[in-house]
């Protein structure tokens, strides 16, 4: 047996590393249990040895820490630069982004990527193939299987902390997407389909799996096992495909683990309300337990330009059920390459979906904020309220645009009721009038007559 190198190995040994005990006191529980959770599979912990030497403060991945959030950067053929992407990292880190996925397919790849993992204290995460695709002058035919290898080996050694591979999709799954409304969504998964149709042979990266975890175990990159097959409408929504390819992603988990690396396991990105609690427990079922990470998911398909809020319902609803990361949405979904008005408002959406599956899900403290801004809100402490906002900025420019500056800091209202409708106002004026006791007396004699 080689000696234990990755944090799921050390776990299994027993042992505590440090980034397991950076990740107990950032999540308020015992180092132990993070050990434990890595240990069993069901808590990652992405920190490539490159990063975790650089920049990196490491974070877990799995049902017994807080809902995770990523947020998609990267440049295209068409925009963006270094500055652009870079400005992008911050803002996705400023409104609370615990992963960022580097998902560049235009010039200067390495060099993007290069910058923005010296930056980030947060998991970079990849889709390894996008860059050798650009390698390959855009023909997915002439990828072979050792094109990938040295592709996954070149990113692990600049630091890449988890990588999406899409080694689920076999030949005999493409014949059930012929019919579906919206095909092969994934462009991963649809480069691998093309790459099998053209050659008439299986899915090289299912092929060359056990050398891709070699790699990635040497450096402790974490799997983000991709769903190709991922329906990309809700037509398309628990279909014969989707589910044929979860089952090798379950086998595939059980191989990542036997040779020693972490996986997480990647979901679908459009599924109505009344599934996403089936597809939770299904997947949890089916990879034993691994980290979900998934993509909305869509409840509806018809509102482009606000699919960061028909994901972020379904979001919330995820990770209440059981999602372990949420992979934001933002505005310019199907229609364009974000920018960094729409990586804010991406994350602010995501953020909410997170928040509200952690208080659902009892988390430790999760809730704290909430309360204390309410204690605030009913003190008509404004400037507490705006500190304990998720978007200070915007919650502020609101209230003071029908208020004026000098008015808010005493008033005891807001402009949408006035002094003379203010609820809260008024209860306080209740509260003068009557101590508790002579309330409750009042009550009880209500309640007898």
């Amino acid at each position: 047996m080689p000696a234990p190198i990755t944090q799921y190995e050390i776990a299994r040994a027993g042992e505590i590393t440090p980034a397991m005990e950076f990740v107990a006191q950032r999540e308020q529980i015992t180092a132990e249990t993070v050990r434990d959770e890595v240990a069993r599979g069901r808590l990652v912990i992405p920190a490539n040895t490159v990063h975790l030497a650089g920049a990196l403060e490491p974070m877990g991945i799995g049902v017994a820490t807080n809902c995770k959030v990523n947020a998609n950067i990267g440049n295209s053929a068409v925009t963006s630069d270094i500055d652009g992407e870079l400005e992008k990292l911050r803002t996705a880190i400023d409104f609370g982004a615990d992963t960022v996925m580097d998902l560049s397919t235009g010039k200067n790849i390495d060099g993007i990527r290069k910058a923005i993992i010296e930056a980030s204290p947060v998991p970079i995460g990849t889709v390894p193939i996008y860059q050798m695709l650009e390698e390959l002058g855009g023909e997915i035919e002439d990828m072979t299987a050792q094109h990938f290898l040295d592709m996954v080996e070149h990113q692990a050694k600049q630091g890449v902390d988890y990588m999406t591979v899409h080694c689920g999709v076999l030949l005999e799954h493409l014949h059930l997407s012929m019919h579906r409304v919206t095909g092969i969504v994934s462009r991963g998964g649809s480069l691998i389909a093309k790459w099998m149709m053209s050659h008439r042979k299986q899915n090289p990266l299912y092929e060359a799996f056990d050398d891709l975890c070699d790699i990635m175990r040497q450096y402790d990159v974490t799997w983000s096992l991709g769903d190709g097959m991922r329906p990309g409408s809700i037509a398309d929504a628990s279909d014969a495909a989707q589910f044929a390819e979860l089952d090798v992603l379950g086998e595939l988990t059980k191989r990542g683990r036997e040779r020693g690396t972490q996986v997480m396991v990647e979901g679908p990105g459009h599924i109505p309300m009344d599934q996403i609690q089936m597809n939770m427990e299904r997947q949890a079922d089916i990879c034993d337990g691994a980290p979900f990470y998934v993509l909305g998911p869509l409840v509806t398909d018809f509102a482009p330009g606000y699919d960061h809020i028909t994901s972020g319902i379904g979001a919330a609803l995820a990770g209440w059920y059981g999602a372990a990361m949420l992979c934001y949405v933002t505005p310019k979904e199907h229609l364009g390459l974000p920018e960094k008005e729409d990586v804010k408002q991406g994350m602010i959406a995501y953020k909410i979906a997170a928040h509200a599956a952690d208080i659902a899900r009892k988390r430790p403290g999760a809730q704290d904020r909430d309360d204390a801004l309410s204690r605030a809100r009913f003190a008509f402490d404004w400037n507490e309220q705006f500190r304990l906002a998720l978007d200070p900025e915007t919650a502020r420019a609101y209230h003071d645009q029908t208020l004026p500056q000098d008015t808010f800091k005493s008033a005891h209202f807001c402009s949408m009721c006035g002094p003379k409708y203010c609820s809260m106002k008024i209860t306080q004026d209740i509260r003068k009038m009557a101590e508790e006791g002579e309330l409750v007396q009042l009550a009880e004699t209500a309640t007898a007559e």
